[in-house]
């Protein structure tokens, strides 16, 4: 309670600053404030491979204070975001917690009280053009924060985003600094198997909507040291009848070394396969779903497939000295519970049926099941192999009573691979968000 308070006299104090000059009717007015508590049950059970870890077992609380300003009156308006976040050790311990980033580690144990951090950010806007600094959660597909555990992954940085043209969004901007979702500490930013920190990630691109149902996407990504890379997507959604549509999503990604990655610098190699053994990124990765969706069903298909260069490669932080600093998002339809299915060579199949209760007069409950089949992998251990992975998600928001609001999820999945260790996994968790403004 006390770490609380600390972290809700800050906000204040700070947005009291940052108000006292500032102060109109439009940045209070359209100020919007709530409170996120979230109940986390994650169980991690390796079924072969090495004794330790064996199983990953661990749960916690979320609390998560969100304000978000408007602007100041004027040509030029300015702004300021803050959040709060406060994680609670619920239950855990040395055998249970080792390969976790879902709570910060102790001297090889669980953190056995608390942990918090306090994001801000300040905002100016100038017609339908908005810059921000500071605390960051993007979704973009070059990057997308985490959101796997306990508390999201945050990044620190500036980003600037325009709509000033009708129909195409642009985005750009830095990021310098990731705090991971087990941690309460900034580090630098790196990719899977780097030890050494970068602190230069810059991106640009945007979305363009050629017409109500087709969008085209270009985004482009360097991370010094490491990697640059190049995105292209589009999405078409084909309206059949009132309640039947056809979505067709293809993504397809450039990446290749950068500075000391392509000379095989120690410290900046990428881990798993290379062609040449010497940690450097190559790979193009591409794929294509089809999205079928009539009333409350939606059938998903789709194929990717991944270039034998290098494994897939986007921002992960998980091989730095801080292990809380790791679990990474990828804008990919594989990115599953368990496994990404985007190591080198990989060809990977997939489906999944969706179904919303609301058809049948149950709103709130949605339920999915997905199966994805990849093989032709290549590993430093061999090549051809092959890996499947099952995931059942099962979610429920009361609609009404004393208690509305509040929603429970399920998450299963099992995987078998030749490539790593087979799991079977579950998290349960229970979530609720109170307005305050």
């Amino acid at each position: 309670m006390k770490a609380t308070l600390n972290v809700l006299s800050v906000l204040t104090g700070g947005l009291g600053i940052a108000l006292s000059p500032l102060a109109s009717a439009d940045f209070l007015s359209d100020s919007k404030a709530n409170l996120s508590m979230r109940n986390f049950y994650f169980n991690n059970d390796n079924r072969d491979g090495a004794a330790a870890p064996s199983k990953t077992e661990e749960w916690g609380q979320a609390f998560i204070l969100n304000y978000q300003s408007g602007f100041t009156e004027g040509t030029v308006g300015f702004g300021l975001d803050a959040v709060g976040m406060l994680g609670v050790t619920l239950d855990s311990g040395a055998g249970r917690h080792v390969g976790s980033s879902m709570i910060p580690n102790d001297d090889g144990k669980a953190a056995d009280s608390w942990w918090s951090r306090l994001g801000l950010t300040g905002k100016v806007k100038m017609s339908k053009t908005e810059l921000r600094y500071g605390t960051l959660i993007p979704k973009l597909p070059i990057l997308v924060a985490n959101d796997g555990r306990v508390l999201p992954q945050t990044f620190e940085g500036v980003q600037i985003t325009s709509s000033e043209l009708n129909s195409l969004t642009l985005t750009g901007g830095r990021i310098e600094h990731a705090i991971g979702r087990g941690s309460s500490d900034q580090t630098g930013l790196a990719v899977t198997g780097g030890t050494r920190e970068s602190n230069q990630f810059d991106f640009a691109g945007g979305d363009w909507k050629v017409t109500k149902d087709l969008t085209a996407q270009y985004y482009y990504a360097g991370l010094d040291n490491y990697y640059t890379q190049h995105f292209l997507g589009l999405i078409h959604t084909l309206a059949i009848s009132d309640n039947q549509s056809l979505k067709t999503d293809l993504r397809y990604f450039k990446t290749d070394s950068s500075g000391a990655n392509s000379s095989g610098t120690s410290g900046y190699r990428v881990s798993g396969y290379t062609k040449n053994g010497d940690g450097e990124i190559d790979n193009r990765t591409w794929s294509a779903a089809l999205i079928y969706t009539l009333g409350g069903h939606a059938i998903t298909a789709g194929y990717q497939s991944v270039s034998d260069g290098s494994n897939f490669t986007q921002l992960s932080q998980g091989s730095l000295v801080d292990k809380g600093a790791g679990g990474a998002s990828l804008y990919l339809y594989t990115d599953r519970l368990i496994q990404t299915f985007t190591r080198a060579g990989e060809r990977t199949a997939f489906g999944q049926y969706a179904y919303d209760f609301a058809a049948l007069g149950v709103p709130g409950l949605k339920g999915s099941v997905m199966y994805l089949s990849g093989g032709n992998i290549k590993t430093t251990s061999g090549t051809n192999q092959k890996e499947w992975e099952r995931d059942i998600s099962l979610d429920y928001v009361l609609q009404s009573g004393a208690l509305k609001g509040v929603g429970f999820g399920w998450r299963n999945g099992k995987s078998n691979s030749e490539a790593s260790r087979n799991v079977d996994q579950n998290r349960i968790f229970v979530s609720y968000s109170i307005p305050l403004l």
